[in-house]
C-alpha cells in the first residue's frame, strides 16, 4: 500500500532536484533529504543539494560518466528495496522532475513488488526552468499555445520509435528536447524531413539555472552542426518563442546571465551561521557562491568567567561587545541561567560596528555607542568620548586584538574581559573547495576578518594566490599583506555590504574596461 504518512519502517522518497541551482529544490524536497537515512542521487545533481542531508546518512553516488562506473537500474532497483527492507528511510534524488525522463516506472515496479510504501516528490523540470533562466515564454497566446516535452533519446535497442516526428512537425506550439545533444542529427533531420521548416527558430539553453549558463541561438536546419561543438546538459527549444529578440544570432543574454555578478565564483569563508549576510546578496547579483567557512564558532569550555560576570553586573557601568558572536552567546547564556534583559537596564550598551549593533537589536537591544566603521580603535574613541562610567565588561571571543582592552586600561578605565565564545579554524578545506581553488576556478575569495584571512592561508596555501582576495578593512588587508598576500580590493565600508559592494565595482570596471578595449 502506497502512502505519503510519516514512515514507522523502510520507505523510499522519489525526490526532484530541479534543474541545476540548489535553491530551486522544492521545500518538500528538503524535509525529505533531512530525515534520510541513505541517499541515492545521480551524477548530474547539484552536489550543494545534498547539504540538506544529515552528518550520520549514507550518501551513495550512481556514478559518473567518465569518472566512475554508472549503476545499471535493475541496481538501482535491488539497493532501494535492499535499504527500505532494512526499516531505512531512503531517498532517491534525480535531477529535474522524477516523473520526466527519469525511468521512474521502472523504480515504481520495484517497489510496488517488494510492498515498500513510497512517496514521490515533484521538482522543476529543465525545459520550464531552461525557458525562465533564458527569459523566454515557452508558450505564447498568439502563437504557441501548447507545449511539447520530447526526449531526444529512446531506450537503447528498441525495436521502434515512440516519436511520431510526423505530428512533431505540424505541432502547433512549442517542442523541447532533452538529451538530445548527440543524437541532434537525427532528431532535428526527422523534423525536417517531415516538413518541419529549416529556419524555424532554436533555442539551445546549457546548463540552465547555472553560473555558467549559455544560450545560443540558431535554426532547426543548423542546430545539429551547433551542437556537435557542445557537452551536454543542454535543453533544446524549438519554435517561434525561440526567435532571438535582436537580429544577430549567437550567444543570446536574458535577465539571468544580464546580473552583474553573473559567471563570477565566489568563497565565502565566515562560518555557517553568519553567511547568509554575504551568500544572499552575492547570489542576487547572479554570483556562484562556494561556501567554505574558515573558522568555526561554539561556546567556551568554562562558563564561570561568564558566569561571575552575570552575577556581578551591578558593578559595570558599561557593556562592550566586539562582535555579533559575542552578543549571542552571551544573551544567551544569561538568559539560560535564569536571568532577563532586566539584569541590563542600569547599563549603557556599546558595539563595534552595525553588525553587531544589529544582533543587539534582535534581543530588542539598542547600542548606546556604535562607530561608524567597524574598528576597536574607533570603538574605543567614542567610548572615552563618553561620560557614562569606568567600569567597563568586554564580551569577546577567544581570540582578537586586544586594542581595545589595552586602549581603555591606557586612558584609566576599569576593564573586566571574558570569552563568550571559541573562535578556532576549521581544520582543512572541502574536498569541493580544495579542488576548484587549485584548478582557478575561484573568482573572488573574502576574508571577512584578520581571523579568516589566516585561516584561509592555512587552508589553501599557494592555491590562495589562484583567485582575488577582498579585504573587509585595512586591519585585514594588513594581516593578508603580513602573510604574504595581496588584496585585490578593500571595502570603504567594513560591512559585509560593502564588501560586496566592492567586488561589484571592481568586476563593473573590468567590463568597462574590456568592453572600451573591444570598441
Amino acid at each position: 500500500m502506497k502512502t505519503s504518512h510519516e514512515p514507522t519502517s523502510g520507505f523510499v522518497y522519489l525526490v526532484g532536484g530541479g534543474p541545476g541551482d540548489p535553491r530551486l529544490l522544492t521545500l518538500r524536497g528538503a524535509e525529505c533529504l533531512r530525515r534520510a537515512d541513505v541517499v541515492l542521487y545521480d551524477y548530474l545533481v547539484n552536489p550543494q543539494i545534498l547539504e540538506h542531508v544529515g552528518p550520520d546518512a549514507e550518501k551513495i553516488c550512481l556514478g559518473k560518466h567518465g569518472r566512475t562506473r554508472i549503476w545499471t537500474q535493475a541496481e538501482i532497483n535491488d539497493r532501494l528495496v535492499l535499504e527500505a527492507r532494512g526499516g531505512k528511510t531512503v531517498v532517491r534524488l534525480k535531477g529535474g522532475d522524477p516523473v520526466l525522463f527519469a525511468r521512474l516506472a521502472e523504480e515504481l515496479d520495484a517497489l510496488g513488488s517488494a510492498n515498500i510504501p513510497y512517496e514521490i516528490v515533484p521538482g522543476i523540470t529543465s525545459a520550464l526552468a531552461a525557458a525562465s533562466y533564458a527569459g523566454i515564454p515557452i508558450t505564447q497566446r498568439d502563437g504557441a499555445s501548447a507545449l511539447a516535452l520530447v526526449t531526444g533519446q529512446e531506450r537503447t535497442g528498441k525495436p521502434y520509435t515512440s516519436v511520431d516526428y510526423n505530428a512533431l512537425a505540424k505541432f502547433p506550439g512549442t517542442l523541447a528536447f532533452y538529451m538530445g545533444v548527440t543524437t541532434a542529427p537525427v532528431w532535428s533531420g526527422e523534423l525536417l524531413r517531415q516538413g518541419m521548416a529549416a529556419d524555424t527558430p532554436v533555442l539551445i539553453v546549457r546548463r540552465a539555472s547555472l553560473s555558467d549558463q549559455t544560450s545560443i541561438a540558431t535554426t532547426l536546419g543548423a542546430v545539429a552542426d551547433v551542437l556537435s561543438e557542445l557537452r551536454p546538459p543542454a535543453i533544446v527549444i524549438v519554435g517561434e518563442v525561440a526567435k532571438p529578440k535582436t537580429e544577430n544570432h549567437g550567444i543570446q543574454s536574458s535577465w539571468f546571465t544580464a546580473r552583474p555578478l553573473f559567471g563570477q565564483t565566489v568563497l565565502v569563508a565566515r562560518p555557517v551561521h553568519q553567511a547568509a549576510a554575504l551568500v544572499a546578496p552575492l547570489q542576487e547579483l547572479g554570483a556562484d557562491v562556494l561556501l567554505q567557512p574558515a573558522i568555526e564558532i561554539g561556546p567556551p569550555d568554562d562558563w564561570s568567567a561568564v558566569d561571575q560576570a552575570i552575577a556581578e553586573l551591578p558593578a559595570y557601568q558599561w557593556l562592550v561587545f566586539s562582535s555579533s558572536n559575542g552578543v549571542d552567546g552571551f544573551l544567551e547564556r544569561l538568559l539560560e541561567t535564569g536571568h532577563d534583559l532586566r539584569s541590563l537596564g542600569h547599563l549603557q550598551l556599546a558595539a563595534v560596528g552595525p553588525g553587531t549593533a544589529r544582533a543587539l537589536k534582535r534581543y530588542h537591544l539598542q547600542a548606546d555607542v556604535c562607530p561608524r566603521e567597524h574598528r576597536a580603535e574607533d570603538l574605543a574613541a567614542a567610548l572615552l568620548q563618553t561620560d557614562g562610567g569606568n567600569a567597563f565588561l568586554l564580551v569577546r571571543g577567544s581570540r582578537g586584538r586586544e586594542v581595545l582592552e589595552d586602549t581603555l586600561q591606557h586612558a584609566g578605565k576599569k576593564v573586566t574581559k571574558i570569552v563568550a565564545y571559541l573562535s578556532q579554524d576549521t581544520p582543512r578545506a572541502a574536498p569541493l573547495a580544495a579542488q576548484r581553488m587549485a584548478a582557478n576556478e575561484i573568482d573572488w575569495t573574502i576574508a571577512s576578518s584578520s581571523a579568516i584571512a589566516k585561516s584561509l592561508v592555512r587552508l589553501f596555501g599557494e592555491s590562495l594566490r589562484k583567485t582575488r582576495l577582498a579585504s573587509i578593512s585595512p586591519i585585514t588587508t594588513q594581516t593578508l599583506n603580513e602573510l604574504g598576500f595581496q588584496a585585490e580590493v578593500e571595502a570603504t565600508q567594513y560591512t559585509m555590504p560593502g564588501i560586496v559592494d566592492a567586488i561589484l565595482q571592481a568586476v563593473e570596471a573590468t567590463e568597462k574596461c574590456v568592453t572600451e578595449e573591444n570598441k
